[in-house]
């Protein structure tokens, strides 16, 4: 049996906001449709994604802004940072772990400060796929990690 992601509830604040922000940084709105005033839904997937995003009034319950770490894998980590830039999304800079896996998802910031664990300024040194991101926030906060790869692990 097949289990697929296929949508994220994301709470929001400001539904317009929200989806004018997502459009600026490229996802494609599916859907918004309004039941009443107390029922909106904003469906929009990121490009090439099979899993969207879904928010608006009478959606969750869940705070605005809470939701950090949600990846966003891209095959080339300099031209998603420039796309975004150049769309006006505030970016942190590319960065890599000083281990293999990026250990923060607090609004962007390194979480976890083990030794090995620390933050290095550009991509991974060899392009190692799983090695390089960075980091953006919607305006409430959702905390967003692009992670490149190159190519997948077996079995992905």
């Amino acid at each position: 049996m097949d289990l697929k992601l296929e949508m994220i509830v994301l709470p929001v604040s400001d539904t317009d906001r929200a989806k004018a922000f997502y459009e600026k940084a490229g996802f494609r709105l599916d859907v918004d449709y309004t039941a009443d005033e107390a029922f909106r839904a904003v469906h929009l997937t990121p490009p090439g994604s099979e899993c969207s995003i879904i928010f608006g009034e009478g959606m969750t319950s869940i705070t605005p802004g809470s939701f950090q770490g949600l990846y966003l894998i891209v095959s080339d980590i300099q031209e998603a940072h420039a796309d975004l830039t150049a769309r006006g999304i505030e970016v942190s800079e590319i960065f890599h772990d000083a281990g293999l896996f990026f250990h923060g998802h607090g609004g962007g910031d390194v979480t976890h400060r083990n030794p090995g664990q620390e933050r290095l300024p550009g991509p991974h040194p060899e392009r190692s796929s799983y090695g390089s991101f960075l980091t953006f926030s919607d305006p409430d906060g959702n905390g967003w990690v692009l992670q490149e790869v190159s190519q997948r692990l077996p079995g992905r």
